[in-house]
């Protein structure tokens, strides 16, 4: 088959509201709206899809509020990404820690969204 990339992916939020704020606010995504006015958020050439808890479109994933793992890989410095996240009074969980990517080691700090999902965000590290 060779898959050669990702080409979306799917959270299920209690709020998509308060979702898009959160992704727009403290990562910098541009919600983009399509289909009978679903939402997406978009970054890079990435996206993300929003389904409503009860609410999904089919066809869909059991999906639960809550139980995403996502990570990021930053443009700025895993030192100015700390700076805004304090400026917004967003707490970090962990980190920096040095942590296995998947084509590098990246130093991370982790997060959590409205909904509790765990959001990584990384630098790569250059060897």
């Amino acid at each position: 088959m060779n898959i050669a990339r990702l080409d979306h992916l799917v959270l299920t939020v209690t709020d998509i509201q308060r979702s898009c704020d959160f992704y727009e606010r403290v990562l910098g995504f541009v919600i983009t709206s399509f289909k009978e006015n679903r939402k997406a958020l978009t970054f890079g050439n990435q996206k993300i899809n929003s389904h409503e808890a009860g609410k999904e479109f089919e066809p869909k994933a059991i999906g639960i509020p809550g139980s995403a793992d996502l990570c990021f890989n930053a443009k700025k410095p895993l030192d100015d990404v700390v700076t805004h996240l304090r400026n917004l009074a967003i707490p970090i969980d962990e980190g920096p820690v040095v942590c296995t990517g998947a084509t590098s080691s990246i130093l991370s700090v982790y997060i959590r969204d409205p909904d509790e999902n765990l959001i990584e965000i990384s630098n790569e590290i250059k060897n």
